[in-house]
């Protein structure tokens, strides 16, 4: 798959993508990258320490939080973009759910538009399908910002893919191009922890669909839950289940911890015998 200037052979390569939100009050970083200067500084790093990818968002998915208006959340990622664009060819995508914030992210230099609505706005396909960007379409049930009341499936593997398969649809009936569209389980994103993991217990029917998977896993309460661990102290779950995705048919993980995460996806890498070694000396 070919996104801006790099490509990815997803058969036997993954990628790492950092989060890099400029928000006050973001679920794990709280607004630390909420300042301009620190967002670039925070999303070069993060390609120093090893990401193939950089995602940046303006918006929060969680309910609890003031509104964003457009105007807003576009002042907040344009700028970002560009900076970024300007110093690095890694991948850049915008965690948006609207249109117009897609087609103002895509002229300042995005890749790639990673949608955790479903892509429930018609604009937002068009903008992609126009520009020959890359499209990450998300599993949810409600969009950002909106609280859903408490989440009911009869089975929610096969309501995912079912809706994972309709969005894909949906997508390519606007012009998006099948090789530029990645889906997402939406792990967390009006699910509970049982859900959550069920979900990732079948992930292969998710890679299934044929299209490129993403898990953005990183610190969620699933696994603060299932662990009995506090927001900040989460790593080694992330770390466990980011090499379980992998194993079942993950392809992209997004990240907080870039270098603990680089690490583990690359000894995953080599162990399946998909990368050589970075350096042989042991009893050569």
């Amino acid at each position: 798959m070919k996104l801006g200037a790099r490509t990815f052979d997803f058969s036997r390569q993954v990628a790492v993508m950092a989060i890099i939100n400029r928000t006050p009050d973001s679920f794990h970083d709280r607004g630390r990258t909420f300042a301009l200067d620190k967002a670039v500084e925070a999303a070069l790093a993060a390609e120093a320490e090893g990401a193939d990818w950089l995602d940046i968002g303006g918006v929060p998915f969680g309910p609890d939080g003031p509104q964003v208006e457009v105007a807003e959340e576009i002042d907040r990622v344009v700028p970002l973009i560009a900076a970024v664009r300007a110093a690095t060819d890694a991948v850049i995508s915008v965690d948006t759910h609207r249109g117009a914030v897609a087609q103002a992210a895509l002229d300042a230099g995005a890749d790639v538009v990673n949608d955790t609505s479903g892509v429930s706005d018609p604009g937002l396909a068009a903008a992609v399908a126009a520009a020959g960007a890359g499209l990450v379409v998300t599993h949810s049930l409600s969009g950002p910002r909106v609280r859903h009341p408490r989440p009911t499936y009869q089975d929610v593997t096969s309501e995912v893919v079912a809706f994972l398969r309709d969005r894909v649809a949906f997508a390519r009936n606007a012009g998006v191009a099948a090789d530029k569209i990645i889906v997402d389980p939406g792990h967390d994103l009006n699910k509970n922890t049982l859900h959550t993991l069920a979900l990732t217990r079948r992930l292969p029917e998710l890679a299934g669909l044929g299209y490129p998977l993403l898990v953005a896993l990183s610190n969620k309460d699933f696994i603060g839950e299932t662990l009995g661990r506090a927001q900040h102290d989460r790593l080694s779950g992330s770390l466990a289940a980011a090499v379980f995705c992998v194993l079942n048919g993950a392809r992209i993980i997004r990240v907080h911890d870039v270098r603990a995460s680089v690490d583990a996806v690359r000894m995953t890498e080599a162990l399946l015998g998909w990368r050589e070694p970075a350096d042989l000396r042991h009893n050569m």
